[in-house]
C-alpha cells in the first residue's frame, strides 16, 4: 500500500466514524456471539422464580382464592394474593401528577379486564412456579363485560376537550363544498409483540433494590419503585443494557414488575418473573382500537375548502389512554375551515399504550385515505391532489415548519418509483391473473424534544468513555453516540466505549417519541467538547506539559494524536500526554438543560415528561415527514394482497447514521405492511378474552411477506430541532403506509377497504 492509499483509507476511516458516516454497530459483535447479557439474563446466588396467576373472566370481582393446593406443591415459597402481599404506596403518574389512591395493589379483587393478575407463585425453581400456579383456584362474581368499541353497551363515550381542534366553520363550509367525500376508517387493537418478552429481576439489600429489567425509561421506571415503596430514589438501580425490542411497551414499570419487586422484599433473596407470551397481551397496552369519520369538502379544482374529523379510541375501565387522531389531519394539508373532536369510550382491556407513533399512525390511515377518495372522485392524481394543498406553514399552529421537505420527498419518491407511468382508472394494471395498484401517502411525526446529560471519561491510556442512562433498544444508541464522542474529541471510535442502561449513570429521560438521538447527541457533544477543551487547556498550561513553552492558543487532536496545528513542536498520543501530567483520567458531565435549572427541576426532566419541550415551541413547528409509493398484487381469483414494492422518500434532518437511520426505516415500514395486511387483536365476545395472544396466531410479517424497499433521504440539517440538526427517525417511516398500501389495494381492484387489516373476505 502508498503512501496516498494509507492516507485515502485512513480518509474513509474517519469519514465512516464521524457524525452522519455508515459506520456498523458497534454492539452488533457481542449481540452475534452472546456476549451481550439482557437483563433478566443475570445469574444470581438464590434466584426465587415468580408466576403469575390471570383473572379468566373480563369483569367482575375476585370472591375467593384457594391456594392450599398450591402452597404445598414442591419448590413453592409463597402463594401471593391481594390480602397476603405487601402493601405499596400509590406512584405519581409519568406526567408527576400524585397518584389518587394512597395504596396500590398490583393484584386485583376488582377484575376490569381477562388477563388481568390476581394472584402469584414463587418456588425455587421456574418449572415449580409454573406447576403450582395452575393449581390455584381462582372463583368470582362476573359481571357482563364491554368487550370492544362495537359493544352495545359502550355508549358514545367521554368527550376529550384537549383534542378539540377548530377553525373557520368547518360544518358549513362542508355542506357548501362543490364536492365532498365523507367515510369511517378504523383500526384494530394492535400489540407490540416485541421478540424479548416483559420480566424483571428483583434484588433487596437492606433498603436499597436493585432492577433488571428492559425498560426505555430507567429513571422514570426507577421513581416509581421508589415511590411504591417508600425509600429514596437514589437507592433504586435499573439496569437495562440491552433491549430486545420494546415500541413503547417498555417504558413504565407495571403491575408484574410490583409482584416481583415485592416477593423479593417479602422472602429477603431475589425474585425473577418473566411474563409468558400470552400475558405479552394482556399485562400491559398496545395500540388502542380506533374509529374515526373525516369529511372533506373541495372546489372543483381540488383545493380542499373544510375537513371535518370524528374520532374515538378504546380506554380501559380503570386507566385513561387517548390516542390522537387528529394529530395529523390537522396539519398535513391546508384549509381555511377545520374541525377536529374526540371522545374516548371505556371497555373491560388493559389500558392501552404507546405503540410506534401513538396517534400519528391511526390518524394518518383516516386522512391519507380519505385524500384518496377525493381525488378519485375528481377524476384527480392523487399525488397531484396533495401538492395542490400542500401546507407552506403549520395550519393548525399557523406556525413556520422548522424544515419541510416533503415537496422533496413526493419528487424523489415518485421519480424512483417511476409514478408518471401510473394508469389513473382501477383495475387498469395487470399482470395476468395478478392486479397492479399503486398508491401514495404521506406521514409525519412531530420533533419531540427533551434535555439529557453525559459523562465523558478520558482515561489514562487514551481511551475514552460515555456514559449515561439511555438506552439502545436497537436503534443505535451505542453507535451514534461512540460517533458523537469520537467526532468531538478527534480519536478512533474504537477507542470509545459506551456505556448506556444504569440508572446510576449521568441521567437521561425516557427513550419514546423518536427523541433520543437529538437529546443524548447533544448531551455527549457537550460533554466530550468540555473534555477536550479541559485537555487541551492541560495541554497548553501545566508545567509538566510538552505543549507548555509553545505559548499556542491552541491544539488540536487527530486519530487520537495531539499537536499544534501549525505543525511545530511536539506531536503525542493521549496516552503520553495524559502521562506526562501525571492524570488517570479527564472528566466532564455535559447537559442540555438551562443554565438555571434547580435540583428539583432536573428530577422532574429525567423522570417525567412534563418538562418535555412541545414541538411548536417558539416560532416554529418541528417535525418529520415522509412520502410513500407503493405496490400491491392482488390476486384476481383469490383476492391475496402481497406488497410488491415500497419506495419510501424521508425528511428526518441531518442523519447522524444513515446506515441505522434506513434500518429504522425499513422497520417502520415492515411494522407498517403487518398493519395493513396482517396484525389485529380479536377478542372472544364472549368472555372479553384475546384469543391470537401469541406469536403463532397472532399474524406479524416475515421476511417472505416483505418486498424490496428503497429509502431516500431528502432531509436537511435542522437548527431548530437539535444540536446537531437531526429529526426524528424511528416513528415516522411507519405513518402513512397502512393508507398507502389500502390506496394501492383500491387502484388495483376498485375495492375500498376501510377497515383494518385488508383481508380477502374484505375484497369479495
Amino acid at each position: 500500500m502508498t503512501v496516498h492509499d494509507m492516507k485515502h483509507a485512513a480518509s474513509d476511516s474517519a469519514r465512516l466514524e464521524a457524525v452522519g458516516g455508515r459506520l456498523s454497530r458497534v454492539d452488533g459483535p457481542a449481540k452475534i456471539t452472546g456476549a451481550a447479557h439482557y437483563a433478566f439474563e443475570q445469574q444470581l446466588e438464590g434466584l426465587a422464580h415468580a408466576v403469575v396467576v390471570g383473572a379468566t373472566i373480563a369483569a367482575g370481582k375476585v370472591s375467593g382464592i384457594d391456594t392450599r393446593a398450591a402452597e404445598t406443591a414442591p419448590g413453592v415459597l409463597t402463594v401471593l394474593t391481594p390480602d397476603t402481599i405487601m402493601k405499596l404506596n400509590g406512584a405519581s403518574d409519568w406526567f408527576g401528577n400524585p397518584s389518587p389512591r394512597p395504596t396500590y395493589c398490583p393484584l386485583a379483587r376488582e377484575v376490569t379486564y381477562s388477563g388481568q393478575h390476581v394472584a402469584a407463585v414463587v418456588a425455587e425453581t421456574f418449572e415449580q412456579a409454573v406447576a403450582a400456579a395452575a393449581l390455584v383456584k381462582v372463583s368470582y362474581d362476573e359481571i357482563p363485560a364491554i368487550v370492544d368499541l362495537s359493544d352495545g353497551k359502550a355508549g358514545d363515550g367521554i368527550p376529550i376537550e384537549a383534542m378539540t381542534k377548530e377553525w373557520g366553520d368547518a360544518q358549513a363550509a362542508f355542506a357548501e363544498a362543490p364536492v365532498r367525500v365523507c367515510a369511517a376508517y378504523n383500526t384494530p387493537r394492535e400489540f407490540q409483540a416485541a421478540m424479548e418478552p416483559h420480566g424483571l429481576i428483583a434484588r433487596w439489600e437492606g433498603e436499597e433494590l436493585t432492577i433488571w429489567e428492559p425498560s426505555q425509561w430507567l429513571d422514570g421506571m426507577a421513581r416509581t419503585y421508589a415511590e411504591w415503596f417508600g425509600v429514596p430514589f437514589e437507592n433504586v438501580r435499573l439496569v437495562s443494557p440491552y433491549i430486545g425490542g420494546g415500541f413503547g411497551s417498555k417504558a413504565l414499570a407495571l403491575a408484574h414488575s410490583a409482584v416481583a419487586a415485592a416477593a423479593a422484599k417479602m422472602l429477603k433473596r431475589p425474585v425473577k418473573l418473566v411474563l409468558n407470551r400470552p400475558q405479552n397481551f394482556t399485562s400491559y397496552g398496545g395500540r388502542a382500537a380506533t374509529r374515526q369519520t373525516v369529511a372533506i369538502g373541495a372546489d372543483k379544482d381540488g383545493r380542499i375548502q373544510s375537513i371535518v374529523h370524528r374520532g374515538i379510541n378504546e380506554t380501559a375501565v380503570d386507566g385513561m389512554w387517548v390516542e390522537p387522531l387528529g394529530s395529523v389531519t390537522s396539519i398535513m394539508y391546508a384549509t381555511p375551515n377545520f374541525s377536529s373532536k374526540q371522545n374516548v369510550v371505556r371497555v373491560n382491556t388493559v389500558v392501552p399504550g404507546a405503540k410506534r407513533a401513538p396517534g400519528e399512525n391511526p390518524s394518518a390511515f383516516g386522512i391519507e385515505s380519505a385524500i384518496d377518495e377525493l381525488a378519485h372522485e375528481l377524476g384527480m392524481d392523487p399525488l397531484e391532489m396533495r401538492l395542490i394543498n400542500y401546507a407552506e406553514q403549520d395550519p393548525h399552529a399557523k406556525k413556520a415548519w422548522s424544515t419541510r421537505q416533503l415537496r422533496e420527498a413526493f419528487a424523489a419518491g415518485a421519480e424512483a418509483f417511476g409514478w408518471a407511468k401510473r394508469s389513473r382508472e382501477p383495475r387498469s394494471m395487470r399482470d395476468g391473473h395478478q392486479l397492479i395498484g399503486w398508491g401514495v401517502a404521506a406521514g409525519t411525526y412531530p420533533v419531540r424534544r427533551a434535555h439529557g446529560e453525559a459523562v465523558v471519561k478520558i482515561l489514562a491510556d487514551g481511551s475514552v468513555v460515555v456514559e449515561s442512562s439511555s438506552i439502545d433498544m436497537g436503534q443505535g444508541t451505542y453507535t451514534i453516540l461512540a460517533q458523537t464522542a469520537a467526532e468531538t474529541l478527534g480519536v478512533p471510535v474504537s477507542q470509545v466505549s459506551v456505556k448506556l442502561g444504569d440508572s446510576h449513570f449521568a441521567r437521561a429521560g425516557v427513550t419514546g417519541g423518536s427523541r433520543l438521538a437529538g437529546v443524548m447527541t447533544g448531551a455527549v457533544y457537550k460533554a466530550a467538547g468540555q473534555a477536550l477543551d479541559e485537555l487541551v487547556g492541560l495541554a497548553l498550561s501545566d508545567p509538566r506539559s510538552p505543549f507548555q513553552k509553545l505559548q499556542a492558543n491552541t491544539l488540536q487532536v487527530r486519530d487520537g494524536r495531539i499537536a499544534s496545528p501549525r505543525g511545530e513542536g511536539p506531536e503525542l498520543s493521549i496516552a503520553e500526554l495524559m502521562s506526562a501530567l501525571g492524570r488517570d483520567r479527564i472528566e466532564a458531565k455535559g447537559d442540555t438543560l438551562p443554565a438555571n435549572t434547580t435540583p428539583q427541576e432536573r428530577y422532574a426532566n429525567y423522570t417525567t415528561i412534563a418538562k418535555s419541550i412541545p414541538h411548536t415551541e417558539g416560532e416554529w413547528s418541528r417535525h418529520s415527514w415522509c412520502a410513500h409509493f407503493v405496490e400491491v398484487r392482488v390476486d384476481e381469483d383469490f383476492g391475496t394482497v402481497r406488497v410488491s414494492r415500497v419506495v419510501s422518500a424521508l425528511d428526518s434532518g441531518r442523519l447522524y447514521n444513515p446506515k441505522l437511520a434506513e434500518s429504522q426505516w425499513k422497520g417502520g415500514i415492515i411494522m407498517g405492511i403487518g398493519q395493513a395486511l396482517l396484525e389485529e387483536g380479536i377478542v372472544d365476545r364472549r368472555h372479553g378474552r384475546i384469543v391470537n395472544g401469541n406469536l403463532a396466531d397472532y399474524m406479524l410479517p416475515t421476511n417472505a411477506d416483505i418486498p424490496d424497499i428503497q429509502t431516500i433521504s431528502v432531509g436537511i440539517p435542522d437548527p431548530h430541532s437539535s444540536a446537531l440538526g437531526g429529526k426524528g427517525v424511528g416513528e415516522l417511516a411507519i405513518v402513512g403506509i397502512a393508507p398507502a398500501i389500502a390506496n394501492a389495494v383500491f387502484h388495483a381492484t376498485g375495492k375500498r377497504v376501510r377497515d383494518l387489516p385488508i383481508t380477502l373476505e374484505k375484497l369479495i
